[in-house]
């Protein structure tokens, strides 16, 4: 039987998907959306735990949050929560919704040599 908290958060991450912000959606369709980052796949707004991230790759077991304003007042919990799914075995990056809207070429970069890495890690020759 799931739990209501879980069918709480559902609910609430199929709303972020469809009320994104612009950094998130340009991540999400010009370089993260149907394999385009490597041939991995990402999820949107993907439920672990109890916590809502932005992107997810479970194979990889990255996670990319798009850092906007709210942000800065939720910076404590934000630590707790990276914690926790660090603890999980999960690796983060981090990026200001500013970078991700004007810098985008940095940002891929960026995401481009975490999944290198990681798959090196891993073992794989992809």
């Amino acid at each position: 039987m799931k739990s209501s908290n879980n069918n709480n958060l559902k609910h609430l991450a199929r709303k972020l998907r469809k009320q994104g912000t612009k950094g998130e959606a340009i991540l999400w369709r010009d370089v993260l959306k149907a394999r385009q980052m490597r041939g991995h796949q990402f999820n949107r707004q993907f439920i672990i735990e109890n916590y809502i991230v932005d992107f997810v790759c479970r194979e990889l077991k990255l996670i990319i949050e798009i850092d906007g304003y709210s942000h800065f007042v939720k910076s404590e919990e934000d630590y707790r929560r990276q914690t926790k799914l660090e603890n999980l075995g999960f690796q983060f990056l981090r990026f200001p919704e500013a970078m991700v809207v004007y810098r985008i070429d940095e940002v891929v970069t960026e995401i481009d040599y975490a999944v290198e890495c990681l798959e090196n890690q891993m073992g794989k020759d992809i």
